[in-house]
């Protein structure tokens, strides 16, 4: 989609929605931070999807505080649409308020997830195996089959759609099973989204991140367990840059794509991890 500008000089990216948005790197993603370049102020018109309102309206203020200190006079500030995802029929009804309000969407950030509890594998609950798999597999596919009604049928066709993988989609942690998985199979969702957006001028890419400071990540401040059973502290870095990338994986026309990007603190124990 060509930019265009608005009276206040700032650019028109497109429609976007973020999933997950109420902290953490779906919030980074929005525009918290004012020296962030992030979607919102990089002149996107972001949709923001999260289970707790409160949250996600603060997302929404800190992401207008941005673009209006970039683009002074201009007031845009994103839409929250609160719900809980897992419950499919707000995934439709998400998507559905996307095309009433907007008409298009051009760029989908799957972002909602959770992490699993850090017990052996033969000792984790079923009902918690099943609540991951819900929500970091169930919801972001059901997310991207929405996407692709809107983006295939829309004009000008296509889209963009960003899954947020993780380093454990190729290097796992111990006692991180069901959060591995799911996260391969965010890797495969991104491969097939990829091959059959391909027609449609949907493009699809993955971002895998390590260490970035989020409520997800806090727990690492007091260690993490090692391959070797050590329990170690592992460096960290801001979650700004985390949005930052989100924000120019999406700012690329769309016959250009950064399929794959892994973002992490550069000490972190991940190559040769294990």
């Amino acid at each position: 989609m060509s930019d265009t500008m608005t009276s206040h000089g700032s650019k028109q990216q497109g429609i976007a929605l973020i999933t997950g948005a109420s902290s953490g790197i779906g919030r980074a993603a929005s525009g918290p931070d004012t020296a962030a370049i992030a979607l919102t102020s990089c002149g996107w018109t972001c949709i923001l999807s999260g289970r707790r309102e409160a949250e996600l309206e603060r997302t929404a203020e800190l992401a207008a505080e941005a673009r209006n200190k970039r683009y002074p006079g201009d007031t845009s500030r994103p839409l929250c649409v609160p719900g809980d995802l897992t419950d499919a029929s707000n995934i439709t009804s998400l998507f559905m308020t996307v095309k009433t309000v907007f008409g298009r969407l051009d760029l989908l950030f799957n972002n909602a997830g959770i992490g699993s509890p850090k017990v052996p594998l033969q000792h984790l609950p079923i009902e918690s195996f099943d609540q991951l798999i819900n929500i970091n597999i169930r919801v972001p596919f059901l997310c991207t089959q929405e996407a692709f009604r809107i983006m295939t049928t829309q004009s000008p066709q296509g889209g963009r759609i960003i899954n947020n993988g993780s380093v454990s989609s190729t290097t796992p942690r111990p006692l991180s099973a069901p959060y591995t998985l799911s996260k391969h199979a965010i890797s495969g969702l991104t491969k097939s989204t990829a091959l059959d957006g391909r027609k449609y001028d949907i493009a699809c890419c993955q971002i895998d991140i390590g260490n970035a400071l989020s409520v997800m990540s806090s727990a690492k401040a007091a260690g993490v367990q090692q391959a070797n059973g050590n329990v170690e502290e592992e460096p960290t870095f801001e979650v700004d840059y985390a949005g930052e990338a989100v924000a120019y994986m999406a700012s690329l026309p769309l016959h250009v794509n950064v399929f794959n990007q892994t973002l992490m603190a550069t000490h972190m124990p991940f190559v040769g991890r294990g």
